[in-house]
């Protein structure tokens, strides 16, 4: 499979202003399929609206009681050429319609190494920043394994898509597709604007669903690419 640099690709940074019709929006394609998902049953317990005091919103997903990751994209801001300040970023688990189980406020946060906000096409299998919380956000017990991506794996990918950005939504039924040269996964799952930092979920050859990487790059038409997990 050819690099993400070589193909036409959207950054996922959630927008403000909601889209009309689904067929508008990277990602997605005339093909769609998504559907809302309860997040407060597993795996999607993981699941949190990373949003700033700016106005932006992404996805996020929990890795530890008091961690979560998202997109690195979605804390940069191009005007000042600089990363929003931790004290300006929140997570909202479980939001729904205004609603959501708890608020955490981030203290700190780590950039991956390897990523350069002003060369994304170059870095984007970094694209990644881990978020430290002020409190607990979710158990141990609840937490959902880093795994693998095998190549036509059945995959899922939610998160607030600026289409319904007031719901967790997404698709539960698509597949992996393969790796780039760049490391990047390739899936088809119908994700765009806002999805970005949400978690990448594959099931593996013991029947359970790992998360194998981060949203951050749609299509033109339906799919996208995921960045993988540290190891």
């Amino acid at each position: 499979m050819k690099g993400a640099a070589a193909l036409l690709v959207f950054w996922l940074c959630g927008a403000g202003a909601l889209a009309a019709p689904d067929v508008a929006l990277p990602g997605l394609g005339s093909d769609s399929h998504r559907s809302v998902v309860d997040v407060n049953t597993a795996p999607w317990r993981i699941l949190g609206r990373v949003q700033t005091s700016l106005g932006g919103r992404c996805t996020g997903f929990a890795v530890a009681p008091t961690v979560m990751v998202t997109a690195a994209h979605c804390l940069w801001l191009p005007a000042t050429r600089r990363y929003i300040q931790p004290e300006d970023v929140h997570v909202l688990m479980g939001y729904m319609l205004g609603h959501y189980r708890l608020h955490a406020q981030v203290t700190h946060f780590v950039i991956a190494p390897g990523y350069d906000p002003q060369n994304e096409g170059g870095t984007a299998s970094q694209d990644r920043a881990t978020l430290l919380l002020d409190r607990k956000v979710i158990g141990s017990e609840e937490l959902v394994p880093y795994s693998e991506a095998h190549t036509g794996a059945a995959a899922m990918l939610v998160g607030y898509p600026q289409d319904r950005q007031e719901m967790p939504y997404g698709d539960i039924s698509c597949h992996i597709n393969g790796l780039a040269v760049n490391g990047l996964i390739h899936h088809d799952c119908s994700a765009t604007r806002g999805d970005s930092g949400g978690p990448l979920l594959a099931r593996q050859p013991d029947g359970q669903w790992g998360i194998v990487g981060i949203d951050v790059l749609a299509t033109p038409g339906r799919g996208g690419f995921a960045a993988p997990l540290p190891h």
